[in-house]
């Protein structure tokens, strides 16, 4: 048994060396955007790099899948050579898109990151513009190896959870902890162990579970939880996550960008989940940023999953009838980039016609009706449970007879598993279609549609080997 233990620790110290072999180091860009529902601006903060080499693949620099609100550009200063592109979304964004940005200036933190160049680079931030096509909005040089650029050293140390090779051959996922005090950091491993493994139950997670390595890292609070300040709840943490964002009790997210990548910084990381060491259902994903959910509740496994699929692949929620902190009910005028929703102008385009039969009528028929009848009631007692201060297992309740009285109701029409356009998604009851009745991005079921298993696997292609 010692020989086997012996084994078993030189074979992890020789797959930690291929982890962290010596490459290219990680230059970060950390700037400030402020503004307000018409305007916003940019302003350079610092530049960074970090303790450890980039993880990501240096054959894979550029991005093409045309995702996110944004998208950054690294070129060459001296030639114009572009050296690294990538898609992305920010929190300001969706602060834009509230009603508070109708009457107050903010502003917000924001990073990103890049293989560290030799020389000088122009770094642009783009944006899409009224014809969604990708506009510069805003450029910086930078110099890498100026004498304010900050350098930093390592100061905590990653926990392994899921180890398939090499950063630069992995999609490297970082799960973080906020809210976990000194004595849950055992409970705060168990469960990025958990949902990790759970991730990888699900399609296409499952399939290319080889394509991931996952790490972990979590500072210790003073109090168990983090903030949720519609109770009253104000628990100070290390990345200051919380509830109530943009005034929306379910919707968790940090805004604290520094902390965040600070510690972030400590392992090799492309996407990050934070979990939230919190019973009361919530999260919240941004494409290229980050994603939460809490870790105690009792839907935590899809919570994981569904904010994971907004920060790693871009998907639009296909939900339209609960609340949300954004304005809706905006007039349609042009096709969501996002993959899996449409606002099918052009039904002969349709972004997903590959996986859509010759006699599949579009729109597609489903049962609406029924199905909005029954979701105001249900979004009337989910209301009042709230307001009352109820305890979590009545929601908990609330939300698995929902799921169940809708897949009843889905189950039994005839497009049930159909790939078509159905009218209602994107957080609007019309003008906006999703491809199949029912997806782990529309209501609680434990499976992707067709078109997002489509949109994962190629962000999964973009940082895999």
């Amino acid at each position: 048994m010692r020989r086997f233990k012996l084994f078993i620790a030189i074979c992890a110290a020789i797959v930690a060396n291929s982890v962290y072999a010596e490459q290219t180091a990680t230059l970060r860009l950390d700037y400030l955007h402020s503004g307000n529902a018409k305007s916003e601006h940019y302003a350079l903060d610092r530049v960074v790099i970090e303790p450890l080499p980039w993880a990501g693949n240096l054959q894979k620099n550029i991005d093409h899948s045309n995702r996110g609100v944004n998208l950054f550009e690294v070129r060459d200063k001296e030639t114009g050579e572009l050296l690294y592109s990538r898609g992305f979304s920010t929190v300001f964004g969706e602060w834009q898109s509230t009603a508070e940005a109708g009457k107050v200036d903010r502003g917000f933190q924001e990073s990103v990151r890049f293989p560290k160049p030799e020389r000088a680079v122009n770094v642009r931030i783009l944006k899409r513009d009224a014809r969604n096509q990708f506009t510069p909005i805003w450029n910086v040089d930078i110099d890498p190896n100026a004498q304010d650029v900050v350098r930093t050293a390592a100061a905590l140390k990653p926990i392994p959870i899921h180890v398939s090779g090499a950063s630069a051959d992995k999609v490297d996922l970082l799960i973080i902890g906020d809210g976990y005090t000194q004595a849950e950091q055992g409970k705060f491993k168990r469960d990025a162990q958990r949902l990790s493994s759970y991730l990888f139950s699900v399609s296409p997670f499952k399939e290319r579970a080889k394509d991931f390595n996952v790490w972990a890292l979590s500072v210790p609070t003073k109090h168990s939880g983090v903030s949720r300040p519609s109770t009253g709840q104000y628990h100070p943490s290390s990345l200051s996550t919380s509830y109530d964002i943009f005034g929306s009790e379910r919707y968790v997210l940090t805004t604290d960008n520094r902390a965040l990548r600070e510690i972030a910084q400590n392992a090799p990381y492309e996407f990050i989940e934070i979990l939230v060491n919190n019973e009361t259902y919530g999260g919240g994903g941004i494409f290229g940023q980050f994603s939460t959910a809490a870790a105690k509740n009792d839907w935590a496994n899809y919570l994981f999953v569904h904010e994971f699929g907004h920060h790693f692949a871009a998907l639009a929620d296909e939900y339209y009838t609960s609340p949300v902190a954004y304005q809706t009910g905006t007039e349609i005028t042009q096709e969501p980039w996002e993959p899996n929703v449409t606002a099918l102008k052009n039904p002969d385009q349709l972004k997903w016609k590959q996986h859509v039969k010759q006699d599949t009528a579009l729109p597609t028929a489903w049962p609406k009706e029924s199905y909005e009848n029954a979701s105001r009631a249900y979004q009337k007692v989910r209301a009042e449970l709230r307001k009352n201060n109820r305890p979590e297992s009545e929601m908990s309740a609330l939300f698995k007879k929902d799921l169940y009285e809708s897949t009843q109701l889905f189950s039994k029409d005839p497009n049930y598993h159909t790939v078509g356009a159905f009218e209602g998604a994107n957080y609007e009851a019309k003008g906006y279609y999703r491809s199949q009745m029912q997806c782990l991005m529309f209501d609680r079921s434990e499976q992707f549609c067709r078109v997002c298993l489509d949109a994962v696997n190629e962000i999964i292609d973009l940082y895999s080997k």
